[in-house]
């Protein structure tokens, strides 16, 4: 038994699925038409560049994993190279961002059930969830034979697809690469195509659960990732062999479309189905990864310590498993979901820097530690992981930039109230205040550049920019007043306790 009370129960072949089944997700299947209009044919190539710029990231992952085996992942190595707000804000985008994913998992699940037959799709979501969130609770075992039965059946259905578009494309014409966008269209198609590799990361979370992890979590996520290479490059080949992109790109199910063409009404069918029993995997990954990142963050105290509380019977965080499927159920509920993909990729392109970063910081700091796999051309692997994630961040969402840094507000809230004590709750106001009003600064200057657009009722005759300057100033006056201390005034006794420690 490992940490905790978590038990070793996963081995090699279910440690592989579970990587492959974690990025199945129903959102993957259905965004392949925009992508298309981004890059064009030559989007079978992005495809493939995405999975080995995954890859790069995977072998900090894999020597990461080995080296310090336990709950976490990402969150428990940069504690572990860095310490203090830098792991807290790993492990929150960590968090949050299986939040997004599971609910885009779960909403993609409720749409293409809702093509056969009509339901409220936000409550079939909210559904979906609550019963993966169940069976994570009665442990992982469970959760592991769940998974590997959806991903079999999803990986055999997805290869019966691609023999049937490939026979069937043999009729056509010949196929051409191109790119309709240039240079510009392949980077944009690459930035919101990133969370097609997203799951393999899914065996890291469970490395305190994986049997023997020196030797089957390497072997486990290279294999998951080559599947997913595989997979994903062969799918959108066979797709794009049969469907021009004009009409591509104009489906919401481009592949439920495309198998319309090769197998009739049956592969249409069939390929919803798929689309169905993949979303369900990917759920039931990133609730498992809710639970454990916030597990770790308790664990270590960044958070209060009943969520990382073990249920007696099961061995599983259960408390962790329910505090998540509060807000999982509220973001599913609201169930935007472009916007939500959007914020999946931001958050995963910053965990992946940080994996990386973790990596250097490691091995200049720690060379003696004892490494059973060791990532390759050290440090030009992780400096290329680094440098591809910042460079995919600038061809993300706006407005998702813009929400990822407000989060990162709300984890400097949390992490001071939680580690600086509730006694100095004047100074984590004044900080938040001060970054607020900073932040809301930077808006009024987008919102002067025309950057970004602000539509305000009502107030017209008032540029929204002057009104966001007003608001800054009164935040960071506030922020000040909070931070800076004030002299006592004579004849009055100094307060004592902790408030008057550096």
């Amino acid at each position: 038994m490992s940490e905790s009370g978590l038990k070793r129960e996963l081995g090699f072949l279910t440690a592989t699925l579970f990587g492959v089944g974690g990025t199945l997700s129903a959102g993957n299947f259905v965004i392949l038409g925009h992508a298309a209009s981004l890059a064009g044919t030559s989007l079978v190539i992005i495809v493939f560049l995405c999975g080995i710029i995954s890859m790069l990231t995977m072998l900090s992952y894999c020597e990461l994993s080995t080296a310090i085996p336990k709950a976490g992942s990402e969150y428990t190595w940069s504690k572990v190279a860095f310490g203090g707000f830098f792991s807290f804000l790993t492990g929150w985008f960590q968090w949050t961002s299986n939040i997004f994913y599971a609910s885009l998992s779960a909403l993609g699940i409720a749409y293409m059930i809702s093509y056969f037959f009509p339901l409220n799709i936000p409550l079939t979501a909210v559904s979906i969830i609550l019963i993966f969130t169940l069976i994570n609770i009665r442990g992982v075992k469970s959760a592991a034979i769940a998974e590997t039965f959806v991903t079999l059946i999803v990986m055999v259905m997805l290869a019966l697809y691609v023999a049937d578009g490939w026979t069937y494309s043999l009729k056509l014409q010949g196929f051409e690469l191109n790119a309709p966008n240039g240079l510009w269209g392949c980077f944009a198609a690459t930035a919101f195509l990133f969370e097609l590799y997203l799951g393999a990361e899914a065996i890291a979370v469970a490395q305190a659960e994986i049997k023997d992890p020196e030797r089957v979590i390497p072997r486990a996520m290279i294999l998951s990732s080559l599947i997913l290479i595989v997979l994903y490059t062969s799918v959108v080949y066979v797709t794009l062999r049969v469907v021009p992109i004009e009409v591509l790109k104009e489906q919401t199910s481009p592949i439920a479309f495309a198998a319309e063409l090769v197998m009739g009404k049956a592969g249409a069918m069939l390929i919803s189905g798929v689309i169905i029993i993949a979303g369900l995997a990917a759920v039931n990954s990133a609730i498992m990864a809710q639970s454990r990142i916030l597990y770790a963050l308790s664990r270590d105290r960044y958070l209060p310590g009943v969520l990382s509380a073990i249920h007696g019977r099961f061995h599983s965080p259960h408390v962790a498993s329910l505090f998540s499927l509060i807000f999982t159920v509220a973001v599913t509920l609201l169930g935007a979901v472009n916007f939500v993909t959007y914020l999946v990729n931001f958050g995963f392109v910053i965990g992946f820097a940080f994996v990386n970063l973790s990596l250097i910081k490691l091995r200049k700091k720690k060379p003696w530690m004892r490494r059973p796999f060791k990532s390759p051309l050290f440090p030009v692997v992780p400096l290329a992981g680094i440098s591809i994630s910042i460079i995919l961040l600038l061809f993300l969402d706006k407005a998702a930039l813009i929400v990822g840094g407000e989060s990162i507000m709300f984890a400097l809230l949390a992490y001071y109230l939680r580690m600086v004590g509730y006694s100095r709750l004047r100074l984590a106001v004044g900080g938040i205040s001060l970054g607020t009003g900073v932040f809301t600064a930077f808006l009024a200057f987008m919102a002067e550049t025309r950057l970004v657009m602000f539509d305000l009722p009502g107030l017209k005759a008032i540029p929204p920019a002057y009104i966001l300057i007003s608001v800054a100033f009164i935040q960071v006056l506030a922020g000040i007043l909070n931070i800076v201390p004030t002299s006592p005034k004579s004849g009055h006794p100094k307060n004592g306790g902790e408030d008057n420690k550096v």
